[in-house]
């Protein structure tokens, strides 16, 4: 990154720390990963998949939401069917995980002198 002024350091910062405030967490990443190269999924098998409890995933499930990275939809079906995805708007995240992914393989080789399997 170049070198910012203090104003602008101080909005990277509230940026960065915005971004971090929304993905943060053990679960929100993986939900997302999950969702990103799988597609739509059911709610038990996501927590399968992942697993995670019921309880955590559907606060986490709950917050993507209310942040616009993950749409609900619910089927009239018998038993419901709900189903989770991403949305448009978390595409916008594709280049940050990809990039984040990268970096932490290339952290890997670095710290642990291998690549992950």
């Amino acid at each position: 990154m170049d070198h910012l002024d203090e104003k602008a350091c101080k909005s990277a910062g509230m940026a960065v720390r915005d971004t971090l405030d929304t993905i943060n967490g053990k679960w929100k990443l993986l939900i997302l990963l999950t969702l990103f190269k799988g597609g739509k999924r059911r709610f038990r098998e996501l927590s399968k998949e992942i697993n995670i409890s019921p309880r955590v995933l559907s606060r986490e499930l709950q917050e993507l939401e209310m942040n616009k990275l993950v749409s609900r939809t619910v089927s009239d079906t018998r038993p419901v069917t709900i189903e989770y995805n991403i949305t448009p708007y978390c595409q916008t995240l594709g280049p940050v995980l990809r990039a984040m992914k990268e970096w932490g393989e290339q952290h890997r080789v670095e710290i642990l002198g291998k690549k992950s399997v």
